[in-house]
C-alpha cells in the first residue's frame, strides 16, 4: 500500500514538472531568465566584494609603512631603541611576509666644500631596511634610487633631497661633508628625485653612519612596518609583538588603517544593499509569473485534493517545483555572474577579479531561497474546494 502511494506522488510530481516545462514557455524562460540575472549580479558583485578586501590591501601596501614601533616613555622623556630588537621583529604574519627598516633621526649641518659658506642644517636620516619589498617602508624615492643606482654598494655615498641640494648648489656626484655633533663624515652625493614631501630637505645614509656620526652605537629612533592585512590582522600581529618585545610601543598608522578600513567598509555596505535590491527585485518578478501559475493550476490541485492529498503535500510538490526553477537559474546565472565579475574587476580596480569558488554555491543558494519565497501566491492554492473546481465556480 506504501509502496503504491509513494509511486503515485512521484507520478503526479514529474507530471507538475513536465506541465511546468511544456504549459507555458514563455513564462517559464521570464522566470528563468529573471532567476538567472538575480544569480548573475548576486555572484558578480559577491566576488568583487571579496576581491575588493585583496584589492584593497594590496594597493595600500604601496603607501608604505602602516605600523609605527618605537620606545616606551618614561618619567625622564623618550629614549632610543636597541638596533638588535629590529632583528627580533618577525619578518613573517599570517597574512604574509612583513617589510621593515629601522632609522635614526637627528640634525646635522651639511656642508658643500666647494662652495664656501655654503652650510645648512637638515635631518639626517640613518636607515637600514629588511629585503622584501623595501619600497614599503621607505622613500619611495630612494627606493627607486636604489634600484636604479648602485647606492648600496658603496659606503661613500649619501642620498640628498632635492631643495637641500638646491640651497647647497649641489649636483650628482659632488662632495658633500656632513657634520654631527659626534663626528663629521665626507661623501659623494647621489640626488633623490623630487617627492614633494619632508624627503626634499633630508640627507639619507647608511644606519651605522648615522649612529657614530650622532654618538648612539648600536641604536634606533624608531622601526617602520608594513603589515598585509586587515586592520584587525594589523592589530593582532601589534599586539603579539609587545608581547614579544614588551620594552617597545607599537601602534598603527592611522591615516592607512583607518583609511582602508573605512573604505572597505563603504564598498562592502554599498555591494551588500545592492545585493538586497536585486534579490528582492528578483523574488517581485517570479512572483508576478507565480501568480499566474497559481490560477491555471486550480485544475491540478483540486483533482490532487479530490483523490486524498493533503494540503501540507500538495504546497510541497509546487515549493519543491519553485526550488527546482531557483536551482536551475542559479547554476546558470552564478556561473555567468564570476565571469562578469572578473570583467568588472578590471575596470574597477585595473586589474581582473579572481574567481572565488565560496561564491558560486552562495549565489546558488540565494537564488533557491528567493525563488521558494517567490512562490508565495501558491499559498492561495491551499484554500480551493475540489467540488467547487469541477463545478466552474473556483
Amino acid at each position: 500500500m506504501m509502496a503504491a502511494l509513494h509511486t503515485t506522488n512521484r507520478a503526479m510530481f514529474w507530471r507538475i514538472i513536465r506541465r511546468l516545462f511544456g504549459a507555458n514557455p514563455g513564462r517559464l524562460f521570464v522566470m528563468l531568465l529573471a532567476l538567472g540575472a538575480g544569480a548573475a549580479v548576486t555572484a558578480a558583485l559577491l566576488n568583487l566584494q571579496i576581491d575588493a578586501k585583496r584589492r584593497l590591501t594590496t594597493e595600500f601596501r604601496a603607501f608604505g609603512a602602516n605600523v609605527y614601533i618605537g620606545p616606551r616613555e618614561t618619567n625622564g622623556g623618550t629614549k632610543l631603541l636597541s638596533e638588535s630588537l629590529y632583528g627580533e621583529i618577525p619578518a613573517r604574519s599570517e597574512m604574509g611576509e612583513v617589510s621593515k627598516a629601522a632609522f635614526l633621526f637627528g640634525v646635522v649641518e651639511v656642508e658643500n666644500p666647494a662652495v664656501k659658506g655654503q652650510k645648512v642644517k637638515a635631518v639626517l636620516v640613518g636607515y637600514e631596511h629588511w629585503y622584501v619589498h623595501p619600497e614599503r617602508v621607505i622613500s619611495t624615492a630612494l627606493a627607486q634610487y636604489e634600484r636604479d643606482s648602485n647606492f648600496l654598494s658603496s659606503d661613500a655615498h649619501c642620498a640628498v633631497g632635492q631643495r637641500l641640494a638646491s640651497a647647497l648648489r649641489l649636483k650628482a656626484g659632488d662632495e658633500v661633508r656632513i657634520i654631527g655633533g659626534a663626528a663629521s663624515d665626507s661623501d659623494s652625493t647621489f640626488l633623490l628625485p623630487s617627492t614633494g614631501g619632508p624627503e626634499d630637505d633630508q640627507v639619507f645614509i647608511y644606519l651605522y653612519k648615522a649612529q657614530s656620526l650622532f654618538g648612539h652605537p648600536k641604536s634606533v629612533s624608531q622601526i617602520q612596518i608594513n603589515v598585509p592585512g586587515d586592520s584587525y590582522q594589523i592589530q593582532q600581529y601589534i599586539e603579539n609583538l609587545q608581547d614579544k618585545l614588551p620594552e617597545v610601543e607599537g601602534h598603527p598608522i592611522r591615516q592607512f588603517t583607518e583609511a582602508q578600513a573605512k573604505i572597505y567598509s563603504r564598498i562592502s555596505g554599498v555591494l551588500n544593499y545592492t545585493v538586497a535590491l536585486v534579490l528582492i527585485l528578483t523574488a517581485l518578478c517570479v512572483m508576478a509569473a507565480m501568480t499566474n501559475v497559481a490560477m491555471e493550476r486550480k485544475m491540478d490541485v483540486g483533482l490532487m485534493k479530490a483523490i486524498g492529498g493533503s494540503v501540507r503535500r500538495v504546497l510541497r510538490l509546487f515549493l519543491v517545483e519553485s526550488a527546482l526553477l531557483g536551482l536551475v537559474g542559479g547554476v546558470i546565472g552564478a556561473a555567468l555572474g564570476i565571469f562578469l565579475s572578473i570583467g568588472l574587476g578590471k575596470a574597477v580596480f585595473g586589474v581582473a577579479a579572481r574567481p572565488r569558488l565560496i561564491v558560486y554555491p552562495v549565489a546558488v543558494a540565494l537564488t533557491i531561497l528567493v525563488a521558494i519565497i517567490s512562490a508565495y501566491p501558491l499559498r492561495r492554492l491551499a484554500t480551493i474546494r475540489p467540488a467547487s473546481v469541477f463545478r466552474g465556480e473556483a
